[in-house]
């Protein structure tokens, strides 16, 4: 642990007796805690120390992003707790430790309070207990929907995206609290229990928000019921907007792109004739080809630069629905169907935008990976409004065994088809004579068992015809009623890392015109940076908190932070609960 340089001895020996004191390890300023646990006085202010040496203090220099993104802005929709730790401190903690890597409060317990506590400007953080006690506090207010919903709104003021990228998640649950519906697991390739996450990102890959499904609903649904509706508040037509929309009536609000889940042309036409909103996803169910003389090279703008792809355009009426179908031809002959409605767009940029897809699922796979993302905070389980209808489990019980008896029914009746041939095809007649009371025998069995299965189907069919396919959620049998994981917590968690990731992208975005093969190494040096050690020398006179890095692995790392720092400097970030303000630089050797 690091000891203020300016600890007087009577602070220091209390960090020998913190422990027998039951106030944790680094726990040093004893008055003040034990002050606010009898409600004497208020609320200690944060204080900063000279330190050296502090490790991971390279997340200061994200500070200034988080209040950029709205880490603070908490504010506008909870009051302030008393006590010794308020609610600034723990939401700038988590976030520090989500850019750290530490992924959740238990893994506190692997690094030093103390030095953690040092960069948030207090002797040590709160202890997992507390910790969690904090956030229940804050979740148990049930504001989080509010909080990220004045979040999504300026986010999307600030950047007026044209298309939304819209894709589901799926949050794997594999505990024992809770029943949960079973969703289709891509990276997986298997139908596991969990919770069904739909998110709406730009362009970029930024996000803007997510919604959670109840139960097990299908794309189309959230989207009529859910997404739109929150796009179109979120979404208001400034006057520039209805200037173009008035001057060209092909002119989109905006343009949700998708996959193939949510193709539906009759979906299409509505959205466009409520809402005047473009759809943009993939073809389902192509069997026809296009001949290849029809394409042609086009240039296509893409995250890794120029990409030439022969692409062609025909025009496509289906349910009523006039659309455009782009197919791109592979080199192995493959051709890719895009459909969509928007009228205006060239087909190169079309392609961009719906290739471009992979950012958002960059996006869940770094979420996984770098913040683990679908971690629990809270075990708590919520229950769902029992008039809401879903698929009887019953039904779909037997809708599984007759799938299965089907499948066996073609593997007999693929082996009888073999069997046959074998018989026939025999190349001596005197062995063909032999052996065909064996292939007779064989082929017998076969037929019999096929005509047994066939029975079976039929009598699982009839069965399936007198059960309901939906069902109110209240006739369920009570033991197997579906419920859900507790939202509030899962929301709160989850609007913290939204923040982190925009900060670090702009972070990231900032660092990359300083930085040769930014686009595939740009994340590794702002990990880098985030870990690597500062010292903290706090200037009271001149009112600023001087923060200096140590050095990195490598010059041009060092340089391109070097060429940030002044930018960074110029924002006059004041740490929140003091009047510092951070003052950056790098050490040099």
């Amino acid at each position: 642990m690091t000891v203020p340089s300016g600890s007087s001895p009577s602070e220091r020996s209390l960090v020998d007796l913190q422990a027998s004191e039951g106030m944790g390890m680094a726990a040093i300023r004893i008055e003040e805690r034990v002050g606010s646990a009898f409600g004497l006085g208020a609320a200690p202010s944060l204080r900063f120390e000279s330190c050296q040496s502090i490790p991971g203090g390279g997340v200061l220099f994200l500070l200034p992003f988080l209040l950029e993104c709205g880490l603070l802005s908490y504010r506008n929709h909870y009051e302030q707790r008393s006590g010794y730790y308020t609610f600034d401190p723990l939401i700038i903690t988590l976030a520090f430790l989500y850019l750290l890597r530490i992924k959740n409060p238990e893994q506190t317990k692997l690094h030093n309070p103390g030095e953690l506590g040092k960069l948030v400007g207090y002797d040590r953080i709160p202890e997992v207990k507390k910790l969690r006690g904090m956030i229940k506090e804050l979740t148990d207010k049930g504001k989080c929907s509010d909080w990220g919903k004045s979040l999504s709104k300026e986010w999307i003021e600030d950047e007026a995206p044209e298309l939304y990228y819209i894709d589901g998640h799926v949050q794997v649950y594999h505990g024992y609290l809770a029943n949960l519906g079973k969703k289709h697991v891509s990276r997986q390739r298997l139908c596991l229990p969990g919770m069904m996450e739909f998110w709406v990102n730009g362009q970029s890959g930024l996000p803007f928000f997510f919604i959670t499904a109840r139960v097990n609903e299908k794309m189309i649904a959230m989207l009529e019921d859910e997404i739109i509706p929150a796009l179109l508040e979120l979404h208001p037509v400034d006057d520039e907007l209805q200037q173009k929309m008035d001057s060209d009536p092909d002119y989109p609000r905006f343009t949700l792109v998708f996959d193939r889940e949510a193709y539906s042309p009759e979906f299409f036409k509505r959205l466009w004739d409520k809402h005047k909103i473009a759809a943009l996803t993939y073809r389902k169910n192509v069997k026809d080809t296009w001949d290849e003389a029809l394409f042609e090279d086009e240039t296509v703008e893409t995250r890794m630069g120029e990409v030439t792809m022969k692409l062609h355009e025909q025009a496509l009426v289906t349910d009523q629905c006039p659309m455009r179908e782009i197919r791109k031809l592979s080199q192995d002959g493959h051709q890719t169907s895009i459909v969509t409605t928007h009228r205006i767009w060239s087909i190169a940029l079309i392609a961009c935008h719906m290739f471009g897809r992979w950012v958002q699922e960059n996006f869940f796979r770094y979420m996984r990976q770098e913040y683990s993302f679908d971690r629990i905070l809270q075990y708590a389980i919520d229950n769902i409004d029992s008039d809401i209808t879903v698929v009887n489990r019953e039904y779909s019980n037997i809708t599984c065994k007759i799938k299965k008896k089907r499948e066996t029914l073609a593997r007999r009746k693929a082996k009888l088809y073999d069997r046959e041939q074998h018989n026939q095809a025999g190349e001596n007649e005197e062995i063909q004579e032999k052996e065909t009371g064996k292939w007779l025998k064989k082929q017998l069995e076969l037929s019999e068992q096929i005509k047994q299965i066939e029975v079976e189907i039929e009598k699982l069919t009839t069965q399936r015809k007198q059960i309901p396919y939906k069902i109110p959620l209240s006739k369920m049998p009570e033991d197997s009623r579906y419920n859900r994981l507790n939202q509030e917590s899962k929301h709160f968690q989850n609007i913290i890392k939204m923040i982190c990731y925009r900060a670090e992208t702009a972070f990231a975005n900032s660092l990359a015109p300083h930085y040769k093969r930014s686009f595939d190494e740009i994340r590794t040096l702002v990990k880098a940076i985030i870990n690597q050690t500062v010292d903290l020398f706090p200037d009271c006179q001149n009112n600023f908190l001087n923060i200096t890095l140590y050095p990195l692995a490598n010059q041009r790392s060092n340089r391109a932070v070097k060429n940030i720092i002044d930018t960074i400097n110029l924002t006059n970030t004041i740490y929140q609960g003091t009047n510092l303000v951070m003052r950056f630089k790098i050490a040099t050797i």
